[in-house]
């Protein structure tokens, strides 16, 4: 894949607003989960956010501690236009892979998909160095082909068994029973537990 996903590649997309994996709205799955969280002071990151309806839920209902990282400045500032209030040293702007922080939580919507299939591996042993002790990977893969030469890249609960494995106590990896009408069947649900 020649393909470069860049910030230039990515900052792009959203001011031509090229960006049909976005709901327009919180995926039902994930509103699902963060209704029944109790603790408001968990550390919650969402990597790749995008225009990140999940963290415009999330802070709207008190998770003030709520950080969202993106390539793209257009999809952070569209972020922070809709939720002016939303700390601006929440916004990182930035790789993800260059994150130096830990959190209790990490949001999975679309981020996984996004990246190089390559970097798969990458990704994982991250997920589990930014996470706290017995910290959460949480929210949703895409089980489905997709695409082989750009974003999104699909894959299979088989292939994420084996990324995840040996990082993470596997809790939930099933078909979601309650995906928008646009993505039913064709996404997995995922409650991860770091190791």
């Amino acid at each position: 894949m020649d393909l470069e996903l860049n910030e230039a590649f990515w900052d792009s997309r959203y001011q031509n607003n090229d960006i049909g994996w976005d709901l327009g709205e919180i995926s039902k799955p994930i509103k699902s989960y963060i209704n029944q969280l109790h603790d408001k002071n968990l550390k919650i990151l969402i990597p790749g956010c995008g225009n990140s309806y999940e963290a415009e839920f999330l802070y709207k209902q008190g998770f003030k501690n709520t950080y969202v990282v993106d390539l793209s400045k257009t999809a952070l500032d569209n972020l922070k236009k809709r939720v002016p209030s939303f700390p601006s040293s929440n916004l990182l702007h930035k790789d993800f892979f260059e994150i130096q922080m830990t959190f209790d939580l990490i949001i999975e919507q679309t981020f996984f998909c996004a990246i190089n299939p390559n970097l798969r591996p990458k990704y994982v042993q991250k997920m589990h160095e930014l996470l706290n002790n017995n910290g959460k990977l949480v929210g949703l893969l895409f089980n489905t082909p997709l695409n082989t030469e750009h974003p999104p890249f699909g894959g299979n609960k088989e292939e994420y068994l084996q990324y995840f494995k040996p990082y993470f106590d596997i809790e939930i990896m099933n078909e979601a029973y309650n995906s928008m009408e646009t993505r039913r069947y064709k996404e997995l649900f995922i409650k991860l537990v770091k190791r």
